[in-house]
């Protein structure tokens, strides 16, 4: 579209400028709708957010899983092939974590925050949103929404505002890592991009020990504790048992310690935060424990006994509807159509699954602007699972939800073959049939169904053991 024509295109507003919001905003204006998108920060910040750059990572760097065996490597594959803005700026800013999409995250927000500013059709306002504003709407203020106006969200639905609490991990700078004692390896001989500190017994059990003891976040009285699952803090997961955690983040399955060539006892694994490899997260370890105890039990970490932590592990409130009473398939509410809701306010729990919602509330917020109506993607397809999920779950104690392969149909039941046995696939031949099943479905709506230019995304990587029982039928 051109300059002179952006004055005549009909117009949405988006509130809130993070993964959800951004990828809103680009969907919206990549079909000739102008957005008008608010964003408080940095007018008003928030507890966890450190800038004001669009789509800004504050718990890990990572947006899941790569490939044809993974169900956010399907949700990736389906937003590239329509252009979607987040995971263009991911892949442009992608660092090395084995099978992992993780990001240099100064680097990704600053991509979005320029897509964004620099898109014709897009208008930021800066400064806090208290009321739904008037006309077609997307809402992805976010996990911490501003208490007026997820009051006024709760007035607009009709429906009781949730809460639970996310926690974000330390980060290491790299130098102060004994690496005579930690080793760089991915599991079962993938790719080497994680450091990797070994435990014997009797470490794990005094590293076990002071988790216990450690002091924790103390709520206020108006706070209610309810934990995501997706991102437990450590000190959570230990309250479950002595052994959760080696069976969890710590688990040491494939991983072979140069020094025995056995497995350790347990495992805390970190992966690179920054391009220059100086900053290191430690994986599953999110946390809401008080500094100096957090320090203490860090530093109990094999490799980590002098470790400066560079970034303290933090834990914040996040907000969320319950989904199934007030939206529908398409991302609108129920009680007022013309406003849709994405991210993880609509029930999400990912930077993916935010990015995603916040694409398809955005491209049918303009289709609905220029006289069409909003679409659903096919069920086979990742982001048609979580949507009509969200739409359709048990609203009694709904919880946010990630993508995961549960979402997506089943495929037919196997055919008897000529001698009358029955084969079935086994999970890893199966999942790239789900795969390709679903790009294929999720293409094809979107070119021919939503009228969307639609791009084949590079194929993914197979494994040697990847049988040949899912080819590609790119349309």
């Amino acid at each position: 579209m051109t300059p002179a024509s952006t004055s005549t295109a009909p117009t949405i507003t988006v509130i809130g400028a993070g993964l959800a919001g951004s990828e809103a905003a680009l969907a919206a204006a990549s079909q000739g709708v102008r957005v008008r998108l608010h964003e408080m920060r940095p007018v008003k910040m928030t507890p966890a957010h450190r800038s004001g750059g669009f789509a800004e990572l504050v718990c890990s760097n990572s947006l899941g899983g790569e490939g044809e065996r993974q169900s956010k490597g399907l949700l990736q594959a389906e937003l590239r092939s329509v252009g979607g803005g987040i995971v263009t700026a991911a892949d442009a800013s992608k660092l090395p974590a084995g099978n992992a999409l993780a990001v240099e995250r100064d680097e990704f927000s600053a991509r979005v925050t320029k897509a964004v500013r620099e898109h014709l059709l897009i208008e930021v306002v800066e400064g806090e949103v208290e009321a739904v504003p008037e006309g077609i709407t997307v809402i992805a203020s976010g996990p911490l929404t501003s208490d007026a106006l997820a009051a006024d969200v709760a007035r607009v639905t009709g429906s009781e505002r949730l809460s639970f609490y996310d926690a974000a991990a330390p980060v290491i700078d790299f130098s102060s890592i004994n690496m005579d004692v930690c080793w760089r390896a991915g599991r079962y001989d993938q790719s080497a991009d994680y450091i990797n500190c070994p435990f014997t017994k009797d470490e794990y059990l005094a590293f076990f020990a002071a988790l216990e003891q450690a002091r924790a976040h103390t709520p206020h009285d108006w706070e209610k504790l309810e934990f995501f699952e997706g991102c437990m803090p450590i000190e959570e997961i230990a309250r479950r048992g002595v052994d959760t955690p080696r069976f969890g983040p710590m688990s040491p399955k494939g991983l072979d310690d140069p020094r025995t060539g056995r497995w350790p006892y347990a495992v805390a694994q970190l992966r690179q935060e920054d391009r220059e490899g100086r900053l290191w997260s430690l994986v599953g370890f999110q946390t809401g424990l008080k500094w100096g105890d957090q320090k203490a039990v860090v530093q109990l970490i094999p490799g980590l006994n002098d470790a400066e932590i560079v970034r303290y592990g933090v834990m914040h409130r996040n907000t969320y509807l319950n989904a199934p009473l007030v939206l529908d398939s398409t991302l609108q509410l129920r009680a007022d159509p013309q406003k849709f809701v994405a991210g993880v306010l609509a029930g999400t729990e990912g930077y993916l699954e935010s990015a995603a919602t916040g694409w398809l509330a955005g491209t049918n917020a303009a289709r609905l602007a220029r006289g069409l109506d909003p679409l659903t993607p096919p069920a086979e397809s990742m982001l048609g699972g979580l949507v009509r999920y969200l739409a359709s779950a048990n609203p009694k104690n709904f919880q946010p939800m990630n993508v995961n392969w549960a979402l997506v149909p089943e495929l037919p039941a196997p055919q008897p073959g000529p001698n009358g046995k029955v084969r079935k696939l086994g999970k890893h031949e199966k999942r790239p049939v789900l795969f390709w099943r679903g790009l294929n479905a999720f293409m094809t709506w979107a070119g021919e169904e939503a009228g969307l230019q639609v791009m084949p995304p590079p194929v993914p990587h197979q494994d040697e053991s990847t049988e040949a029982q899912a080819q590609p039928v790119l349309r």
